[in-house]
C-alpha cells in the first residue's frame, strides 16, 4: 500500500487528514483512496468547490465501524471551507467489472448534514444503495484522479462503458431547463462540459467546461458564462440574467440530446 499525498496548503491538509482517519477507523480493509473533482483537476476553488473522494474497500463494513467513521469525518468536515466534504464508500467488486448503476455502502455531503446530525443511527442505516453520480465519478478517476493511499488507479478501476458515463451525465443536467435558475453557476458549466465530452470525448472539470463555452458555443450566451467563471473562479457576488439562464438551458439540452441520439 501507498501514501501519495504530501501536504503543502491548507487543502492539502485537510486531504491528508482524511486519508489518515479514513485508514485509521477502516484498517486493513481499505483497498485505496482517491481524489477526483475540481482538487485532482488543478482547479479548487475554497469559496465554491468542495473536496471529492471515493473510497474502496475489499467488503462490506459494519453499522458500527460506519458511526465511528462519520463522526470522524464530520469533525473534519466542519475545518473544510466551501461546500466541504463530498465522499462515497464502495466495494472493489463493483469497481472491475464496472456495475450500474453503481452500489454504494456509505455516503456523505452537506446535504446530508443535518439528517445526520438529527439521527445519525437511521443515516447509517439507510445511506446506502445505488448513485449514477458514480460512474461519472469513476471516469474522472480514471482519466485525471489521483490515488492518495493504496492500490494504483489502473488496478482497482475497470472501464466504464461510454453509454452508462452518458447516462450518469445525463441524471446530473437532464432538468437543467426548470433548475438553472436556483443552480445557475453549477449548471451553466456543467452543461458545457457535458457537451464537451459528448462532441469531443474531453474529460473536463466545470472550470474547463466554461472556457471550453466561451470557445465554442455562441456569442449570444458567452456573458451568462463569463458570469458563472467569475463566481466559481473569483468567488464574486454575481447576478445572472435569468431568461439567458433559461435559453441557454434550452439550447444546451437541444444540443445535447442531438449528440445523444447519434
Amino acid at each position: 500500500m501507498i501514501n501519495n499525498w504530501k501536504a503543502q496548503d491548507q487543502k492539502e491538509e485537510l486531504i491528508g487528514r482524511f486519508v489518515e482517519f479514513t485508514t485509521e477507523v477502516l484498517k486493513d480493509r481499505v483497498t485505496g483512496v482517491y481524489l477526483h473533482g475540481s482538487a485532482a483537476m488543478g482547479c479548487y476553488h475554497p469559496k465554491k468547490s468542495d473536496l471529492d473522494f471515493l473510497v474502496v474497500v475489499d467488503d462490506q463494513i459494519t453499522d458500527d465501524v460506519k458511526r465511528v467513521y462519520m463522526d470522524r469525518l464530520f469533525e473534519l468536515d466542519a475545518e473544510v471551507p466551501g461546500k466541504g466534504i463530498e465522499m462515497s464508500i464502495v466495494t472493489k467488486d463493483v469497481c472491475d467489472p464496472f456495475v450500474y448503476p453503481t452500489p454504494y455502502i456509505l455516503h456523505y455531503s452537506r446535504g446530508h448534514k443535518e439528517w445526520y446530525m438529527t439521527d445519525p443511527q437511521d443515516y447509517i442505516r439507510r445511506m446506502n444503495g445505488t448513485d449514477k453520480d458514480l460512474a461519472a465519478h469513476f471516469t474522472v478517476i480514471r482519466s485525471r484522479g489521483i490515488c492518495l493511499y493504496g492500490l494504483p488507479i489502473p488496478e482497482v478501476f475497470g472501464a466504464v462503458p461510454e453509454e452508462d458515463y452518458v447516462d450518469s451525465l445525463w441524471y446530473d443536467i437532464g432538468e437543467a431547463g426548470e433548475e438553472i435558475t436556483q443552480y445557475p453557476m453549477y449548471l451553466t458549466l456543467n452543461l458545457a462540459r457535458v457537451l464537451a465530452f459528448l462532441t469531443e470525448k474531453k474529460v473536463l472539470s466545470k472550470q474547463e467546461g466554461g472556457v471550453w463555452g466561451l470557445e465554442h458555443l455562441p456569442e449570444r450566451y458567452r456573458p451568462l458564462i463569463r458570469t458563472a467563471l467569475h463566481e466559481y473562479v473569483d468567488g464574486a457576488d454575481v447576478q445572472y440574467d435569468q431568461e439567458a439562464a433559461r435559453q441557454y438551458a434550452v439550447y444546451m439540452i437541444g444540443q445535447i440530446s442531438g449528440e445523444m441520439s447519434k
